[in-house]
């Protein structure tokens, strides 16, 4: 067992790792967020995907023991109190999703394209969510809304 200290959607947290456990588990079970989900646990499906230093990760691939000292960012760390993040607004506007299982990973890997890339194309949007699998919306109103969220992010920053 390892005791691993990181931040989490900006708050210092602390648990005990064994080898076994992954950081979806640690951040589910030990750390109570549920939003990144445990769909395949082969790091096929991308319903796990958290922010590891900025960077989208499957988070059912990644040792826990090994994010010590790392910044961690999961769906539940993006609104602000009440207020969605525009990502998350998005996606409630332009009905991206259905069963909602896939929703958490989908959009934290367009906050990760949005922060690298304020004006992505829709190709590059495609590619920003391949390691994400969706059964239900055909992608079409997911693409849509990480688009119609890069225009009201770049918008907002011209005010």
């Amino acid at each position: 067992m390892r005791i691993v200290n990181l931040k989490v959607n900006g708050v210092g947290q602390a648990f005990l790792a064994r080898p076994e456990t992954t950081l979806l588990l640690a951040l589910r079970e030990q750390l109570g967020l549920t939003g990144a989900k445990r769909g395949c646990a082969q790091g096929a499906c991308g319903s796990c995907t958290v922010l590891l230093d900025g960077e989208p990760v499957v988070s059912c691939l990644v040792p826990a023991a090994t994010v010590d000292g790392a910044d961690i960012a999961t769906v539940e760390g993006l609104a602000d109190g009440e207020k969605l993040s525009d990502v998350q607004q998005a996606f409630l506007d332009g009905f991206a999703t259905q069963c909602g299982f896939c929703t958490p990973g989908m959009i934290m890997s367009a906050e990760a394209l949005l922060d690298r890339n304020p004006n992505p194309t829709r190709d590059e949007v495609n590619e920003a969510i391949s390691g994400n699998v969706c059964r239900c919306t055909g992608y079409e109103p997911i693409v849509s809304a990480i688009l119609d969220a890069a225009e009201r992010r770049r918008e907002g920053a011209k005010l």
